[in-house]
């Protein structure tokens, strides 16, 4: 048996919504690795765009949350390129707020974000993929905190959830020719590690996590790039978890941090 090479994505077109900075930047520079163009998107042009040997991604201003703005990030990218084969939902994510006191502009703003903006590109994505021999791999960006919500992320919780919903929903509408997918990122060290995990940038925070580091962007780009590969084929609705096997539970800590110390008989 013959295998296709996974990575080489050669004449392909690839959309990383977010794909300016953090970890969006490096999905995008794992692609034009692989041979494809790259289109990525922003409210605002970065002071440089992601690029590996020698090319770079494509850059269209857009506010994905607005349904127009959306249309017309894929119809930019298949004029440009002249298909598109590959959609990676990755803008996201939210502040920590109180649920109590959290405004209803603030939940609108987080959802319209997490969720909303990912339907709209992905339902514009689907038209333009599905008139392709080939069709087309979409995959949605998704956090721990679908499944694992912690205090002051309800509303970003709440919409991530409905991003695993809408994933398994759009993979059953939309087989046999576009495929629809979700990965779960777990913690992540990226340059706002400090801000998010403390001043040690997550080393503390590594503790908990059984691979025993937090992941960095590459880990959640080669997932993608498996996910829209050849051998990836008849993956579709899929949560994929890339998070080190998720948090090692209190009381195992507990137990760990009140075990004497090893030694020798």
């Amino acid at each position: 048996m013959e295998l296709a090479d996974p990575i080489d994505f050669t004449g392909r077109a690839v959309i990383v919504t977010g794909g300016t900075k953090g970890i969006g930047a490096v999905i995008a520079e794992t692609f034009l690795a692989a041979g494809a163009e790259v289109m990525v998107c922003g409210r605002t042009a970065p002071a440089a765009l992601p690029a590996s040997g020698g090319r770079s991604a494509a850059f269209h201003a857009t506010d994905v949350r607005d349904p127009t703005a959306a249309a017309g990030l894929v119809a930019a990218t298949a004029e440009r390129f002249g298909r598109l084969d590959v959609l990676v939902n990755n803008a996201g994510g939210s502040p920590d707020a109180d649920a109590a006191t959290a405004s209803p502009r603030f939940v609108e703003k987080v959802v319209a974000l997490n969720l909303l903006a990912p339907f709209y590109v992905a339902q514009a994505a689907n038209l333009v993929m599905r008139e392709h021999p080939e069709g087309g791999a979409v995959i949605n960006i998704g956090s721990v905190s679908a499944h694992d919500p912690q205090p002051g992320t309800a509303a970003y919780s709440a919409a991530k959830a409905g991003l695993l919903g809408l994933t398994r929903a759009l993979a059953l509408e939309w087989a046999p020719r576009v495929r629809v997918n979700h990965i779960t990122a777990g913690l992540v060290r990226t340059a706002d590690a400090t801000a998010l995990y403390g001043d040690d940038g997550g080393a503390a925070v590594a503790g908990i996590v059984p691979m025993g580091r937090l992941a960095v962007p590459a880990d959640v780009a080669h997932a993608c790039l498996w996910l829209a590969g050849p051998h990836a084929a008849y993956i579709n609705g899929a949560d994929l978890a890339v998070h080190g096997g998720g948090e090692i539970p209190a009381r195992d800590l507990a137990r760990r941090a009140i075990r004497p110390p090893f030694s020798s008989p």
